[in-house]
């Protein structure tokens, strides 16, 4: 029998190359994704469509609105940056994003009696921010350790595993291809049409795009 895994699930590039990981390495993945009012919610669509498909047992779908305290521009009437971004953190940050992620899938983790949560967080070729840091995953599994019946009782440990932290997009890529993942069941942009074609020009799509060219593939998705 297969350990149960969470993995957090956004249908993007990195997500879903860590659901592939998880099935690899033998456990059984649960994906979770948010509805929390973020400008491109066609990533819903795409995961809701696929995550099954690419493998998940189950797939829960968890809704709240962070449009009420907005701060960036995934959640607020902010423009998307189209021109690069610079060394600073930028304003497609979601405030305390990963935080509030890792602290739902760790609560169905525990329901699950699961004990391994995959997140796709990268440190090398990423946007900047803080909660995509290896010092921040760290601390949330200590928390998780600490915060939780299981953990108090010593039923298990907690793991929250990132496979893809130190990784070049270009990597994360060839690795998923090397798996078989079907990166045209993906979506990473940050400000789609409204017909779910990606923009081309955002940070995200920026870096994608940068992945698949260093990789020496063509993304399969289109492109406004």
């Amino acid at each position: 029998m297969h350990n149960k895994a969470v993995v957090l699930y956004s249908a993007g590039l990195d997500s879903t190359t860590c659901l592939a990981m998880a099935a690899h390495q033998g456990f059984e993945p649960y994906a979770i994704s948010f509805d929390y009012g973020q400008r491109h919610r066609h990533e819903l669509d795409v995961a809701k469509a696929n995550a099954v498909r690419l493998g998940a047992r189950e797939h829960l779908v968890v809704g709240f609105d962070l449009r009420m305290m907005g701060g960036s521009a995934l959640t607020a009437d902010i423009a998307v940056p189209k021109e690069g971004v610079g060394a600073e953190i930028p304003v497609t940050y979601v405030p305390a994003r990963n935080t509030i992620f890792l602290s739902f899938a760790l609560g169905w983790a525990e329901v699950l009696g699961a004990f391994d949560i995959f997140i796709g967080v990268n440190a090398l070729d990423y946007s900047g921010y803080p909660d995509c840091r290896p010092a921040f995953i760290e601390s949330f599994e200590q928390t998780a350790n600490l915060a939780t019946k299981a953990g108090v009782e010593g039923s298990g440990q907690f793991r929250i595993h990132t496979p893809l932290i130190s990784l070049t997009k270009a990597e994360i890529i060839l690795a998923g291809t090397a798996l078989g993942v079907d990166y045209g069941l993906t979506h990473s942009c940050y400000d789609p049409t409204p017909e779910g074609l990606s923009c081309g020009s955002c940070d995200s799509c920026r870096l994608r795009l940068k992945g698949f060219a260093e990789a020496g593939l063509v993304d399969p998705l289109r492109y406004a």
